[in-house]
Order: structure tokens, then C-alpha cells, then sequence
């Protein structure tokens, strides 16, 4: 008997959805029907009922979370509202967001914050209460980035580079690690990723040394990250940089509309909760939400 584990994402709901077949193996080792083109390799038993399981938690757990975005100015307003609510909150700077606990010390709720919304209980360099921040968004072979004051770009640039094995559909750096090296075309498209990513810290150098940077609103394959702070051209900030804030949110790929859809997005804020918190939410909220 043999565990079969089909997985699919619905966009209309956001949500990933799982199913468990069973079905009984007759054919011998080597051949496959075409049912077995659509459900795909035989599966390990024990290994992918475990697989089946996490992702069945998952999303149980995803659908039972609420969101709730705001507009910058109601964004200040709970942001004030919840520093005086009878519940304490912490804040976390890596992730730009307030952490609401009960008195036990459990997780309520959580509140991310527009991006332009300066750390609560602490100053910025430079400006007056205005949050500058570079914008980066890279996958295989494309690149948007920006640079934004209080919310509006002031400047941005797309690159593009050959790093895609076309047949294959994966980039060569992805490649060299699964396969190991190839032939003249992967040094043709590694040449061409080394350029990519200089040219990407080049942007970023002259950001840098113009403008006081407060944070990196960054989206970038872990795959990609060695190569570019790996870059002959440096990059100006460390991987460890405290600014850097991983955009908690799905890119597609990276051209100029897909930049500025991530920016209105930062400019949010999300009200992150259970759906059984929704009494305690709507005492937080009153009437004015």
C-alpha cells in the first residue's frame, strides 16, 4: 500500500490545500500509468504522512488567523491604543511589529507597522520622525530596486540578467549547487550573475552614500544571498545589519509595479489575530475602527 500526498495552492482563498490518497500498488517497478503522472512519485510512507501533517496544521492554523490592514494615520492611532491598553505589548524591530500578550505572558495578537512609522521609543538618524529605506527585491535573474523617503520613491532601477538554464527552468547558481558545473553555457550565465549582482550593489553603494538609510525592506532567495554579499562590489551593509527587514510578504517577480505594489503594502498596517481573539480585538478597537 502506498501514500500518496497531492498538494495544490488556491489563489482565491490564499491558502494551501492538502489531500491524502491511498491506493493500492500493482504495477510493477519502472512502469507508470497515467494516473501516476498526476499524482506524482510513489511516496515513503512514514515520511510523507509526517509531510501531510504539517501541512494539514498549517492550514488549519491559517484559516483560522484574521488580518485587518490600515492606512498610516489609523495605524498611529491603535498604534497609541495599544501602548494604553490593559494588556502589555513589546516591540520588535526586526520585524517592525508590536507584540500584543496577555498577563501570562501568551500571544494575543500581532501588529506590524507601516514601514514609515518610526520605532516607538526610538530615534532615527537624521531626520525628524521621517523613515528613509531602501526597497530590494531579487530573484533569479531580475532585480527592483528603490530608494523612498516617507513613503515616496525617489529613485529605482530594474535589472535583468541571463541566469535561467532554459530548458531546465532553474537558475544556474541553483543548478551548480544541486548538479555541480556544466559546460560554456554556465559560465556564461554565471559571468552573467556576478555582473547582476554588481551592478545591484553599485545602486546600492550611491543610495547609501547619499542618503541616510534607516532600513532594507529586502525579498531575496536564500540561494542568491552568498552571491550577493559575496559581490567584487560590495555590498554597504553586513548580512547581519540590524535594518534589514525581511518583507513578510510573497513577491512575484521583480519589475517596477511589483516594487511599488510591495511599497503600498509596507505602508500598511495588519492586525494579525485569532479568530478566537475577535472579543478581545474588538475591545481594543472600540468604535473608532
Amino acid at each position: 500500500m502506498a501514500y500518496i500526498l497531492c498538494c495544490k495552492f488556491s489563489p482565491d482563498f490564499g491558502t494551501l490545500r492538502a489531500g491524502f490518497q491511498v491506493r493500492q500498488e500493482e504495477q510493477p517497478r519502472g512502469s507508470r500509468s497515467p494516473q501516476d503522472e498526476v499524482l506524482g512519485e510513489k511516496a515513503d510512507t512514514h515520511s510523507h504522512f509526517r509531510v501531510f501533517l504539517l501541512i494539514l496544521q498549517a492550514t488549519i492554523r491559517h484559516q483560522n488567523h484574521m488580518n485587518r490592514f490600515l492606512p498610516r494615520d489609523s495605524s498611529q492611532q491603535l498604534l497609541q491604543k495599544i501602548e494604553a491598553w490593559r494588556y502589555p505589548a513589546t516591540y520588535e524591530f526586526e520585524k517592525h511589529r508590536m507584540v500584543l500578550q496577555d498577563q501570562t505572558g501568551n500571544d494575543l495578537a500581532y501588529f506590524r507597522l507601516p514601514l514609515v512609522l518610526p520605532p516607538p521609543g526610538r530615534q532615527l538618524n537624521g531626520t525628524a520622525g521621517q523613515v528613509n529605506y531602501v526597497l530590494l527585491l531579487i530573484q533569479s535573474g531580475n532585480c527592483a530596486l528603490g530608494y523612498f523617503e516617507n513613503g515616496q520613491n525617489l529613485d529605482h532601477k530594474v535589472f535583468r540578467s541571463y541566469m535561467v538554464r532554459k530548458k531546465q527552468g532553474t537558475s544556474q547558481v541553483k543548478y551548480l549547487k544541486t548538479k555541480g558545473k556544466s559546460r560554456a553555457g554556465s559560465r556564461v550565465r554565471l559571468g552573467e550573475t556576478e555582473e547582476f549582482f554588481e551592478n545591484i550593489n553599485e545602486r546600492l553603494q550611491a543610495y547609501f552614500g547619499e542618503h541616510e538609510v534607516h532600513r532594507i525592506a529586502m525579498s531575496c532567495s536564500k540561494i542568491l544571498i552568498p552571491y550577493f554579499f559575496g559581490s567584487k562590489v560590495a555590498t554597504p551593509f553586513d548580512k547581519r545589519d540590524e535594518r534589514i527587514y525581511k518583507i513578510p510578504k510573497h513577491i512575484h517577480t521583480p519589475i517596477y509595479e511589483v516594487m511599488m505594489q510591495t511599497n503600498k503594502f509596507l505602508l500598511q498596517g495588519e492586525l494579525i489575530y485569532d479568530e478566537s481573539r475577535q472579543p478581545l480585538i474588538d475591545e481594543l478597537l472600540g468604535e473608532d475602527f
